[in-house]
């Protein structure tokens, strides 16, 4: 992987609460509203943050819109990968970049809510590690729900862990967790199985799902085959 370009900060990194790292790819529409519900949820929250932003190789307007919203707002940081590297990519750097002693994980297109960032922190607060997001109700098409289903259901018997939605982008680490774990590949989808298998301890809470307001959704079943070749590699 090719160095990715950042852009630079508007001052020097220091701890915070909460770091946000969300990958993205063509997700230009979506990036202002998500900020300001980002930062509406973190104004009632009253906890310090980061958002770091991760573009996947757009080839829309996304970088654009993420040099303005970088521009606006101090907290926000912008990596840029020169192409497609895929979210494992993405994870491994935000990562790496994350100063917050919690870190909060989500997808860009407006279907996870970060009005459940504080229920996720406080689930942690209870003597856990990992609390993966649980989408009971899902506003997605079949083509991407059954795969869904069927990867969960057979990544639930082969690793023993009890959840539900092992590949939910809404997600919360302690910061040791993701400095812990290594990510590559399609491994994205295996974080809890990784994080149990590293002695960490995992569990899940339901969360709030939106319907998709723009663009399209990038899963599919050519992604599921290469998600179960993972699994073998990880277990």
């Amino acid at each position: 992987q090719s160095e990715p370009h950042s852009l630079p900060e508007t001052e020097t990194e220091s701890p915070v609460d909460i770091s946000l790292v969300i990958p993205l790819l063509n997700e230009e529409e979506s990036l202002r509203p998500l900020v300001q519900k980002i930062r509406d949820t973190m104004d009632i929250y009253g906890r310090s943050f980061e958002i770091i932003f991760i573009d996947d190789g757009s080839t829309d307007g996304s970088m654009a819109v993420l040099e303005e919203l970088h521009a606006a707002h101090p907290e926000i940081k912008v990596i840029q990968f020169r192409r497609n590297f895929g979210k494992s990519a993405g994870y491994t750097v935000g990562f790496q970049k994350s100063v917050g002693t919690f870190v909060i994980t989500m997808d860009a297109d407006l279907q996870d809510d970060p009005a459940e960032i504080p229920g996720l922190i406080a689930k942690l607060d209870e003597g856990y590690d990992l609390i993966s997001g649980w989408k009971k109700k899902r506003f997605d098409p079949l083509g991407k729900t059954l795969p869904s289903k069927f990867f969960n259901w057979v990544t639930g018997r082969v690793s023993g862990i009890p959840i539900h939605d092992f590949n939910c982008g809404l997600k919360a680490y302690r910061n040791e967790v993701v400095k812990d774990v290594r990510v590559y590949g399609e491994l994205h989808r295996y974080i809890p199985v990784l994080a149990h298998m590293e002695g960490y301890r995992v569990s899940e809470i339901p969360v709030q799902h939106h319907p998709r307001q723009f663009g399209v959704t990038k899963y599919g079943w050519g992604r599921l085959m290469k998600g179960f070749l993972d699994l073998l590699t990880v277990m």
